[in-house]
């Protein structure tokens, strides 16, 4: 047999802008998985708009937090 050579795949040259929306959207991604997973657990979940983040050049995100209740507990407004 001959032995496989291996070499390292070359990785796509993405830019600064496009590696910060991937982490957003695998963030959100995993979030909701974990929202998912507390649900199926028994748990509801809210999430709250804590804050909402400027850099002072026109660009904002929202910043939030999760509040959990477990089953049975009384509803937000």
């Amino acid at each position: 047999m001959t032995a496989t050579q291996f070499a390292p795949a070359a990785m796509p040259n993405a830019s600064a802008e496009q590696r910060a929306v991937d982490r957003v959207a695998e963030a959100a991604h995993r979030l909701n998985e974990a929202v998912q997973r507390a649900i199926a657990a028994g748990y509801s979940v809210e999430l709250v708009r804590t804050s909402r983040h400027h850099d002072g050049a026109g660009n904002w995100g929202d910043q939030i937090v999760p509040t959990v209740r477990p089953n049975g507990a009384g509803k937000s407004a």
